[in-house]
């Protein structure tokens, strides 16, 4: 059976063992004011972590699926606001919101009210083909909702499932643009491109490449992997493209004490972006997009912002 790796576990063992069995726990407790109403107020742990009733379920999916990172399991109708209830009944404050993927928390009465409406369940029940049958409502909703948070001179948007797919999806326009202005035009395909994209060959399929920064993480997919530079174990074993790949500049802090030995660090590693390009537009596979996180995570927690703003105007 596969078990919680053990850097896991073993995180999880000092915040819940022993952090709230000393003196740092009254003073989280007492900070940790719930963001919705609800029934819990501070955190509250009965068992270890992960507790009897978790090993045992992890022990039963092991059965059946990979458990190589569950940490434990979640009883998510009782958990609420910031507070995470797991399947033993301790009350953990989530200091993460899981993966940074719930940001108004657990059971929020407003999300609960807005998805109990019928226009929300409609299209749960009878989930749309969007791209052909879109419902009648549509049009508005993304109106509504999608284009005021557009960044400014962006007035379209294309919906993806995913992070991930939403980059697949950026590569592939991004490689469709270069090809429209290499042509200078959009024109019809000739019959050697269709031909020859059939057996993943150019002219139809082009020798362009992404560059992306040592650190970054933008998915697990095929294309994605490729540009995903956080940590071996996501890419090993899997075949990837011979993309460029470029450093992220590593600032010393505090940033006022170190103005000129971080500037030299970004202008360091701009002269290698530009160095990299060089490289594969002479090897015949020119850079069509450059993807970057301004904020690395899963990286180390790297921020750029000076160089970020210099790329965009390279």
């Amino acid at each position: 059976m596969n078990r919680a790796p053990l850097v896991a576990r073993k995180m999880l063992q000092y915040p819940f063992a022993r952090a709230y069995s000393s003196g740092v726990a009254a003073a989280v407790a007492s900070a940790a004011t719930s963001t919705v109403d609800g029934p819990h107020t501070r955190p509250v742990v009965k068992t270890a972590i992960p507790g009897p009733r978790s090993k045992a379920l992890l022990e039963e999916m092991g059965k059946s699926l990979s458990t190589s990172q569950v940490a434990f399991f979640t009883d998510y109708e009782q958990s609420c606001g910031n507070y995470m209830v797991d399947a033993d009944g301790n009350v953990l404050l989530d200091l993460l919101t899981q993966i940074g993927s719930l940001p108004l928390g657990y059971n929020h009465p407003a999300v609960m009210a807005a998805v109990s409406s019928s226009s929300a369940l409609t299209p749960l029940v009878t989930r749309p083909s969007l791209a052909m049958f879109p419902p009648s409502s549509w049009p508005e909703l993304v109106q509504s909702t999608l284009l005021p948070l557009a960044p400014r001179g962006l007035s379209e948007v294309t919906l993806m499932m995913c992070g991930t797919c939403a980059n697949e999806n950026a590569f592939k326009a991004a490689f469709i643009n270069y090809m429209d202005v290499k042509r200078e035009k959009p024109l019809t395909p000739d019959s050697e491109e269709y031909s020859s994209t059939m057996l993943n060959q150019p002219p139809g399929s082009p020798k362009l490449s992404i560059l992306s920064f040592m650190g970054g993480f933008h998915g697990r997919a095929l294309g994605t992997l490729s540009c995903t530079h956080s940590k071996p174990i996501h890419k090993l074993d899997i075949p990837a493209f011979d993309w460029p790949v470029a450093l992220f500049p590593r600032l010393q802090y505090p940033l006022d004490q170190f103005v000129r030995e971080n500037e030299m660090e970004e202008k360091r590693c701009l002269a290698e972006v530009e160095e990299k390009m060089e490289k594969a537009a002479k090897a015949g596979e020119p850079v069509a997009a450059i993807i970057i996180e301004p904020i690395q995570a899963e990286g180390g927690m790297w921020t750029e912002t000076t160089f970020v703003n210099w790329l965009c105007e390279c």
